[in-house]
């Protein structure tokens, strides 16, 4: 078994698609989880066991950005129904139109089922940056959190899920756990700073594809190469590859879809002593490109999804 994490954004803002769902919806999706028998998984419990094995599913909610349609739509309903979640804020836009304010922020983060991550101080596009700028943004965020609630949080997202080696090692010196935009179940094996997590829009929110995601179970490996997500000209495509525990069957079941040349098709795997490796078709486009893979365990269905960044030529 494993922790499923699900993302969402705005709640009742029919103008964005993209990141909105509706109450309605969620709401109905929450009863699926519940019918489903599945439990909501308290942050502080996540952080403290992370570690030990799951014998039974778990879903953790995240919600990013703040944005007010969260705090007057989505709040009440999470309150009332005492559902634990991680909001994550970033700081720049505390307090700005359609974004929630440190007043707002601070009655949510008294409850004992609700914490509260840092998602950077700009909610830029943090692989852009050169490196000092990158680390004025999160240590100027980690400031202000800890002027307006007394500490930094142990969570992190990145924003657009989007990070490379270097962003990541200072996230790990100054955080517990991060979470990207790809994705997948956690399990005990896979990286903390590199947590995965499933989207839930109006695009992908529609309540048969979430039955089927949150019953998904983690795909579990050994080793991911590269180690880098983020891609540059001169190492893309990447040489990519997975290498999967020996315990691990019917492994040749495994099938893949990846977006490089910016068109999703079945990806090129070959599998050969418990490792898969992708021989991609073209490179990926600016600004992300993705890898899903699943894998039918006689009836259980497996899956992991990995996100590179991917630099402007």
């Amino acid at each position: 078994m494993g922790t499923l994490v699900l993302m969402y954004h705005r709640f009742n803002e029919n103008k964005y698609p993209s990141t909105n769902i509706q109450m309605d919806i969620f709401k109905e999706q929450i009863e699926i989880i519940k019918d489903n028998k599945y439990n909501f998984y308290d942050p502080k419990e996540f952080s403290l066991n992370f570690k030990i094995p799951k014998r039974e599913k778990k879903i953790l909610i995240t919600i990013d950005d703040g944005f007010s349609s969260f705090y007057k739509n989505a709040w009440p309903f999470l309150k009332e129904n005492q559902i634990p979640f991680i909001l994550f804020i970033s700081t720049e836009a505390v307090g700005n139109f359609g974004y929630m304010n440190w007043d707002e922020i601070k009655e949510i983060e008294k409850e004992k089922f609700a914490y509260i991550g840092n998602h950077s101080h700009s909610h830029d596009y943090l692989v852009n940056f050169e490196e000092q700028k990158f680390l004025n943004d999160i240590n100027e965020s980690i400031k202000i959190f800890k002027k307006q609630l007394g500490y930094n949080p142990i969570f992190f997202s990145y924003p657009f899920g989007e990070y490379s080696n270097f962003i990541k090692d200072y996230i790990l010196q100054n955080f517990k756990f991060s979470f990207g935009q790809h994705s997948g179940v956690i399990d005990v094996n896979k990286d903390i700073f590199e947590l995965p997590r499933f989207p839930i829009n109006e695009k992908y929110g529609d309540l048969e594809r979430f039955k089927f995601l949150i019953n998904l179970q983690p795909l579990q490996f050994k080793k991911l190469l590269p180690i880098e997500k983020y891609v540059k000209n001169k190492n893309n495509p990447p040489d990519f590859s997975v290498e999967f525990f020996k315990d691990q069957k019917n492994i040749k079941n495994i099938n893949c879809f990846s977006d490089e040349g910016n068109k999703w098709e079945k990806s090129n795997t070959s599998i050969s002593n418990n490792v898969l490796k992708i021989k991609f078709r073209d490179k990926f486009l600016f600004r992300r490109g993705r890898i899903n893979c699943s894998l039918n365990d006689n009836g259980i269905w497996r899956w992991f999804g990995i996100q590179f960044s991917v630099k402007a030529d």
